[in-house]
């Protein structure tokens, strides 16, 4: 059966194991507007790859960066099963707000996927293989490769706790870094029950390998909504 990729996913692998968006009842957290707007004048993917550090503070004094950190994760497709896996590096902008709160913008950079993942089912379906769709959704087939870059954003972080440069400031590594780990080991613990992930986006690119869809991305509302 011919591979299908179709247009994507739910909230993907790169999210924690353990949680996601469905699974938890968020705080009315939101994106700070001048944050949106800057997203929409550089563009998401600018956004994604770009070194914030400045971007998000002009002058340079009220920004942090940690990382790369390797990381891999699982990749989750609207089926609810697990259809990659993704390798890229993680970096973490930190930007002390006016109100002693922080904002933590993280990127997903030098990206890449490959199918099937290490749980995938023996049939694999596609990223959107429930999507309701015109298109028709199928499975994909092991082999298939492609890239990937992304970010997140996560108002409200509060009180800090640590700047060691390792992801894991309480065990000063960096071996099994995630969104979790980052955040509540460098602050006072807050995600994601009360710092959630408030704006997302990513964007996938797979290249011909007789794929129905060659491009995709997955995204909060804010950034146009999922899928696309």
């Amino acid at each position: 059966m011919r591979p299908l990729l179709t247009l994507v996913l739910g909230i993907i692998g790169l999210m924690l194991a353990s949680w996601c968006f469905a699974g938890v009842d968020q705080p009315s957290l939101v994106t700070d507007s001048s944050l949106i707007t800057l997203i929409n004048t550089t563009g998401d993917d600018v956004f994604a790859t770009t070194d914030l550090t400045t971007l998000l503070d002009p002058t340079g004094n009220g920004t942090q960066h940690y990382g790369p950190y390797g990381s891999m994760s699982t990749d989750s497709g609207t089926c609810g099963n697990d259809w990659a896996n993704d390798t890229f590096d993680r970096h973490f902008t930190v930007r002390k707000n006016p109100d002693s709160t922080f904002l933590v913008v993280e990127q997903f950079k030098d990206g890449s996927f490959v199918t099937p993942a290490s749980d995938s089912p023996p049939v694999n379906p596609s990223p959107g293989g429930c999507q309701t769709s015109p298109v028709t959704q199928g499975i994909v087939n092991a082999g298939v490769i492609g890239s990937l870059d992304g970010y997140f954003i996560i108002p409200g972080v509060t009180m800090q706790t640590s700047h060691d440069p390792h992801c894991n400031a309480m065990t000063m590594t960096n071996a099994n870094c995630d969104t979790m780990t980052f955040v509540n080991t460098h602050f006072t613990a807050c995600y994601p029950l009360t710092c959630p992930v408030t704006t997302f986006f990513f964007h996938y690119s797979a290249g011909d390998q007789m794929l129905v869809q060659h491009e995709w991305k997955n995204a909060s509302a804010d950034r146009g909504g999922e899928p696309r």
